[in-house]
């Protein structure tokens, strides 16, 4: 399918793009890409998260394939909640930035959405970053609406490398 813009326009009909399930030779490149969401990871600890994901059937990683090889990735889980019940939370989607605001983040998320309503999911949740302001109105145009504003904490565990 040719990538698209937000209003659904062609930009490039010759610029194809191919979502398919992540597979363990996309390691580096999914590395090369998270670095750009502030993420460094070497390719190998990327590969090995990579793997335990790829054998769980409660979670996604596609990639978005261009002819010049993956422009983007997500990754989306099932969750359960004990408050909420069951649904998709989209914990990663990173874009080249020579193929953002082409519709590679849609199709990107149009597939684990279409994977959610698979198994059976009524609902999605995406949390991004105050800071990362282009996020949030490419989230709204998808129809997500903003529902909380949260502080997020983290604590390192004893023996953790």
């Amino acid at each position: 399918m040719p990538c698209v813009r937000a209003n659904e326009q062609p930009i490039d009909t010759a610029t194809v793009i191919v979502v398919r399930r992540a597979a363990s030779a996309d390691a580096a490149r999914l590395a090369e890409l998270s670095e750009i969401l502030g993420y460094p990871v070497t390719s190998s600890s990327l590969l090995s998260r990579l793997e335990r994901l790829l054998a769980r059937t409660d979670d996604a990683v596609f990639v978005a394939e261009a002819e010049s090889g993956v422009v983007g990735w997500i990754h989306g889980a099932e969750q359960e909640l004990l408050e909420s019940g069951r649904r998709c939370e989209i914990l990663g989607l990173v874009v080249d930035g020579a193929y953002r605001s082409q519709g590679v983040g849609r199709v990107l998320v149009t597939a684990v959405e279409q994977w959610a309503v698979s198994r059976g999911l009524q609902q999605m949740t995406v949390r991004s970053n105050v800071a990362r302001i282009e996020s949030h109105p490419f989230y709204q145009r998808l129809g997500y609406v903003r529902t909380k504003t949260q502080h997020a904490y983290r604590k390192a565990l004893p023996g953790a490398g």
